[in-house]
C-alpha cells in the first residue's frame, strides 16, 4: 500500500478554520506533517492552531472562490515551502434558505464556494502535482444531490457538482497521470455547526479521513468512500449474474 509521509511534502486543506476541517488539521499535524489550513476567518484558524500539535500549522486567511488569489497562494508554498503532496477539498457552506427567499446570486455564491472553491483549489494544485506526475487530492463530498433537503437547494446542487468534478478530472488526468490519485470521501453527518447535534464527533470522522487522504494507491483513483468503506459502483444485471455464478464477488474496501 502506497502511504504518503512527510518526506513527500506538505499539506494544503481547505475549510480548517471549524468542524471537520479543524479536526483534520490536528490529525495531520500530529502525523507530523506540515499543513496549510485555508479558511476565511482569521480568529477561526488561529484557535485551529492553538490545538495543533506535533507538526506546522500555518494558518491562511484564503476566499477559495477568489480564482486569482488562489492561485497566487498555492505557488507561494510551492515556492517557499516545497511540493504539495496532498489537498483536500473540505470548504463549504450550508445556508438553509428557501429557493425562493434567497436572491438567485445568494444561490451562486454558494456554487462559488462549495463547487468553485474546489474548482480554483484543484486547478492551482494540480498544475503543480502534474509536473511531478504525482500526488493526492481529496474531496469531501455528500450524496445531498440524491434526495435534496428543503431548504438546502444550493447545497445540493454544488455539492453534487463537486462530485461530478471528481470524476471528470479522473477521466481527464487519470490516463497520463496515474500517480495523481483523486478520489471523493463522505464523512457522514456530523456534530458540527453545519451538521447534526446527534451527529458523530469529526474527531472520530477525520481519523478516517486524514488516513484515506494519505493512502495514495492508484488504485484508489476515482473511488468514493462514505465514513471508513468504500462504495462500490453499481454493477449491472450481468456482472451480477457472474459474480453469483464464479462466487466472486468485489469486497469494498476499508479504512483501518
Amino acid at each position: 500500500m502506497t502511504t504518503l509521509t512527510v518526506s513527500d511534502g506538505c499539506v494544503v486543506l481547505t475549510g480548517a478554520g471549524s468542524g471537520l476541517g479543524r479536526a483534520m488539521a490536528v490529525a495531520l499535524t500530529a502525523r507530523g506533517f506540515t499543513v496549510f489550513g485555508f479558511g476565511r476567518t482569521p480568529g477561526a484558524l488561529r484557535e485551529t492552531h492553538a490545538q495543533c500539535h506535533g507538526g506546522a500549522f500555518y494558518p491562511v486567511a484564503q476566499d477559495v472562490a477568489d480564482s486569482v488569489s488562489v492561485a497566487e497562494e498555492i505557488d507561494r508554498i510551492e515556492a517557499d515551502h516545497g511540493p504539495i503532496a496532498l489537498l483536500i477539498n473540505n470548504a463549504a457552506t450550508y445556508p438553509k434558505v428557501d429557493f425562493l427567499e434567497a436572491s438567485a446570486s445568494d444561490f451562486m455564491a454558494v456554487v462559488n464556494t462549495n463547487l468553485g472553491g474546489m474548482v480554483n483549489c484543484s486547478h492551482a494544485v494540480l498544475r503543480h502535482m502534474a509536473e511531478r506526475g504525482r500526488g493526492r487530492v481529496l474531496n469531501v463530498a455528500t450524496f445531498a444531490d440524491l434526495n435534496p433537503l428543503p431548504t438546502s437547494s444550493a447545497y445540493s446542487v454544488s455539492k453534487g457538482a463537486a462530485r461530478i468534478l471528481t470524476r471528470a478530472l479522473v477521466a481527464d488526468l487519470g490516463d497520463r497521470f496515474p500517480d495523481i490519485v483523486i478520489g471523493d470521501w463522505m464523512p457522514g453527518m456530523l456534530k458540527t455547526r453545519m451538521g447534526i447535534p446527534d451527529g458523530l464527533p469529526p474527531e472520530v470522522s477525520a481519523e478516517w479521513g486524514v488516513a484515506l487522504a494519505l493512502w495514495a494507491d492508484p488504485a484508489l483513483n476515482g473511488t468514493t468512500f462514505e465514513q471508513n468503506t468504500e462504495v462500490l459502483p453499481p454493477i449491472g444485471l450481468k456482472g451480477k449474474i457472474k459474480a453469483l455464478l464464479t462466487g466472486k464477488r468485489r469486497k469494498p474496501r476499508v479504512i483501518g
